[in-house]
């Protein structure tokens, strides 16, 4: 494979006609240039330049080559200024449909920083647990847990491994006990959401080879996230939440995660858009800056 320092010193020295010179400045050493060139026509099998004590100069294949070689060092530095001004002019407006419990207690802050370092793009939050229609509704961008089966969306991963967690307060535990196995489920109050126009009330876990499907029941359902882990705080159920909506409940220890040692159901977070946004510069930043501030998050204490 081609390195893009090696076409720099070729290019350089031919145009210069000296190794040496090419190699003052790319700040180099003179033996730190000609192993570059070395490689470079191993690499693509001819020589380039023909070397004697007092003179340099292009072979023909040198000559052929030559002009590919700066083709492909204009368009890494085209690139480069590209990308650039992409993160400095970003403009126009943004509508975001993400869920409420996660859009309330951290997506809600990243984005505002996000608009900071953007001070050209406008930003329209729709905060629900429905999922949005990317055609029908006017959302550009979706936050979703899942990949959408639609085929005709992009599923932009950001936190790929996100998983279910099964938790409930310490104050619920104290007065109805710990679930041993996902089958101890069913004499206990689940809290469950609505999703869509499905209520989700199997549960699923595995582990090993064994898995359990297990249909819960509870008094309470909502199709707002955020109330089920209200719910599961002030102790009147156990909730079966993303991981992300919960880490800082669980962290702080108002909620207590139970059944560790069975898997939950995968759960990953994904930025969905339509094909004809997929290379939007405003959603490339946007996932780009998310995905940083999610790293962040999780590798915290």
């Amino acid at each position: 494979m081609v390195r893009f320092e090696d076409l720099q010193v070729f290019v350089r020295a031919a145009d210069n006609g000296s190794l040496s010179a090419a190699a003052r400045q790319l700040d180099l050493s003179p033996a730190v240039a000609s192993a570059a060139l070395k490689r470079l026509e191993k690499t693509v099998g001819a020589q380039l330049l023909a070397r004697s004590t007092r003179s340099l100069r292009l072979t023909l294949a040198g000559e052929r080559y030559l002009a590919h070689a700066r083709a492909a060092l204009e368009a890494v530095e085209a690139g480069g200024q590209a990308l650039a001004l992409q993160r400095q002019a970003l403009s126009g407006e943004l509508s975001l449909s993400m869920p409420s419990d996660l859009g309330r207690s951290r997506l809600r802050g990243w984005l505002d920083a996000f608009l900071e370092r953007h001070a050209g793009l406008r930003l329209q939050l729709r905060i629900s647990d429905r999922v949005a229609d990317l055609y029908r509704q006017p959302v550009d961008v979706a936050l979703r847990y899942g990949v959408p089966e639609d085929s005709s969306l992009v599923a932009l991963p950001l936190a790929p491994d996100n998983r279910r967690v099964l938790c409930a307060s310490p104050d619920y535990l104290a007065r109805h006990g710990r679930p041993q196995s996902p089958q101890e489920l069913r004499r206990h109050q689940c809290l469950r959401l609505v999703l869509g126009a499905a209520l989700h009330e199997r549960w699923s876990f595995s582990q090993g080879q064994q898995r359990e499907l297990v249909t819960v029941d509870g008094r309470r359902q909502s199709d707002d996230g955020e109330v089920v882990r209200r719910w599961a705080l002030e102790g009147l159920g156990i909730a079966y939440k993303s991981r992300l909506d919960a880490l800082d409940d669980l962290r702080a220890g108002r909620l207590l995660p139970l059944l560790e040692d069975w898997q939950t159901e995968a759960a990953p977070l994904c930025l969905v858009v339509p094909h004809r946004l997929m290379l939007s510069p405003a959603v490339a930043a946007l996932r780009e800056h998310l995905q940083a501030c999610l790293q962040d998050y999780l590798a915290a204490p």
